[in-house]
């Protein structure tokens, strides 16, 4: 199993104080409003370009590719969002809160919901059970109680095949767009009107689809699914494959107390700083370098590789960097399915340990 040296080798005691990390980043926090703005217009256009494509008479083929890459961009204006509901885009906060909630739509993404779900939830209690829902892993027990149907989506949950499907279900749907009292109990008029908001703009953009396979001469069933299912699935799969690999790893561990969490710095060693060959990172705006974005949610997107850099020279063997593969990938997935809480370990569904303390393979 391909493990990073450095998801072995963590020492919490070793880790400074929160404070004194962010004062090494502070001179990376400076915010851009002219690039911010030039990054919204990129990925709008490029939005704009995968649905014209999609919806193009033209080889069906070329369509399916225009919506698939269309599925990516959203995740790229999503991340664009996601820096601009940390207040972290530009230097103006109104204008942060309007673009947020602009590259938000495609992705159908209520701003106010995610905000609390993501900046108070994940970012104040990262990897702690009982508050930090995604990916959240069950214990043995928990599992166990679930009734025979659930405990089979679990598993086709954490099979590696269906990050879109866990977070459509898990976290939009459930979560996100008009979410019930009972998952979201706090009741407040403006998590109505941004749900309405992403619906509307839903209904305007398959609604504009249609009335172009009817002046063209389309299958209006296909424009829908070429042009709107298409890139919503994609988005799907790419933000639950992110938000997976950000946190679950094989030397990354989830607590069940909040004394317990805190004395394990957690800022920095529940993140994964996922590597690759390829340009892929940049290509994502650099979302990879997770753990500069959980040590100071203030450094824009566009600074994140440099304050990455940074923590990794000063906090040597502090950070799990992990270079990604599919097969490590497909390991990880393989291993991590259920936790134990007390010995930190990963188990399979039947309890057995997979993953030793330590993080190395049983």
């Amino acid at each position: 199993m391909e493990f990073s040296v450095a998801s072995t080798t963590a020492d919490p005691s070793a880790i400074p104080p929160r404070r004194l990390i962010r004062s090494w980043l502070v001179p990376l926090s400076a915010r851009s409003t002219p690039r911010a703005l030039a990054l919204v217009a990129i990925d709008v256009l490029l939005f704009v370009a995968c649905t014209v494509l999609a919806a193009r008479v033209g080889p069906a083929g070329l369509q399916l590719l225009a919506g698939v890459l269309g599925g990516f961009v959203i995740g790229r204006l999503f991340i664009l969002g996601h820096d601009a509901c940390h207040q972290s885009f530009t230097a103006h906060r109104s204008l942060n809160r309007w673009l947020g909630r602009i590259v938000f739509l495609p992705s159908l993404t209520p701003y106010s919901l995610w905000e609390v779900g993501h900046n108070v939830v994940h970012h104040g209690y990262t990897n702690l059970k009982g508050f930090d829902f995604v990916w959240e892993p069950l214990t043995v027990p928990a599992y166990q109680a679930l009734p025979r149907w659930r405990r089979l989506l679990e598993r086709v949950y954490r099979s590696g095949w269906a990050p879109g499907l866990y977070y459509g279900v898990e976290v939009w749907w459930k979560r996100l767009w008009f979410p019930s009292a009972r998952t979201m109990p706090t009741r407040r008029a403006v998590f109505f009107r941004d749900s309405l908001l992403v619906t509307v703009f839903a209904l305007l953009w398959i609604g504009a689809l249609v009335a172009w396979a009817l002046a063209s001469g389309q299958s209006a069933g296909w424009l829908v699914f070429t042009g709107f299912m298409v890139p919503f699935a994609v988005w799907n799969a790419l933000i639950g494959f992110v938000v997976y690999v950000h946190h679950t790893h094989t030397g990354v561990a989830w607590y069940a107390d909040k004394p317990t969490w805190a004395a394990q710095q957690p800022f920095v060693s529940t993140t994964v700083h996922l590597t690759f060959r390829s340009a892929m990172g940049a290509a994502l705006h650099h979302i990879m370098e997770h753990t500069a974005h959980h040590v100071d949610m203030g450094v824009p997107l566009y600074r994140l590789k440099a304050a990455q850099k940074l923590l990794e020279d000063r906090l040597p063997g502090q950070i799990v960097i992990q270079p990604f593969s599919w097969r490590w990938y497909a390991d990880t997935a393989r291993c991590c399915k259920l936790y134990d809480v007390e010995r930190r370990a990963w188990l399979d569904f039947s309890g057995q340990p997979t993953v030793a303390a330590t993080g190395r393979k049983t």
